[in-house]
């Protein structure tokens, strides 16, 4: 029989390796996708889920109620989705003060591939980035992620309240983008098939 989050969970925190590295294999990829959907890169994505285990098994301390595991997760990967943007910002200020070099093309198999699902992913930021910062976090995680409003709520340390009327405004706000703005009406909101890590 299958053992549970929860069960996974409590085997974690007394110690077990074993069970942690269970949880990682059965949420990774969603955790990945998560965190690609909202950076638009792969590597830095495979990155950052690192980060998002390595505070979880930091913090495995932490008692959640047997349903709040992964919600837990994508917390966490929030807050170091956050704390990259802001890297990202400090760097890019420090670049911007430097001469810029030229870029070596890059030859890797299935490069081609990567590319374009990355210039997808980047155009659907571009939709993304248009919402303010709160509301990003709500829609990707409720139509990207397809978590429910209580386990967005969770992952997010808010009301169920604020979950369904930030969704709500992002909803409508994305249903508002013109061609004139670079966006078709009426495109869907829904999340892209996921990416493989």
């Amino acid at each position: 029989m299958r053992p549970s989050d929860a069960d996974l969970w409590a085997r974690s925190r007394a110690g077990d390796s074993d069970a942690f590295g269970l949880l990682f294999e059965r949420h990774a990829k969603l955790i990945f996708n998560y965190c690609f959907r909202r950076i638009g890169n792969r590597e830095t994505a495979r990155d950052m889920l690192q980060v998002v285990f390595l505070e979880a098994w930091r913090r495995r301390d932490k008692e959640l109620a047997p349903d709040k595991v992964l919600p837990w997760f994508y917390g966490i990967a929030t807050n170091v989705l956050r704390n990259q943007r802001r890297s990202e910002r400090r760097f890019a200020a420090a670049l911007s003060r430097m001469p810029g070099a030229e870029a070596a093309p890059d030859f890797a198999e299935g490069a081609d591939e990567h590319v374009d699902y990355e210039r997808q992913a980047k155009d659907g930021l571009l939709r993304l980035h248009s919402l303010p910062r709160r509301e990003q976090d709500v829609f990707v995680l409720c139509v990207g992620m397809e978590l429910s409003y209580d386990e967005a709520a969770f992952a997010l340390d808010i009301p169920i309240g604020t979950v369904r009327s930030r969704l709500s405004s992002a909803r409508a706000r994305l249903g508002e983008l013109n061609s004139g703005t670079g966006h078709e009406q009426g495109e869907s909101t829904n999340a892209q098939e996921a990416a493989q890590p």
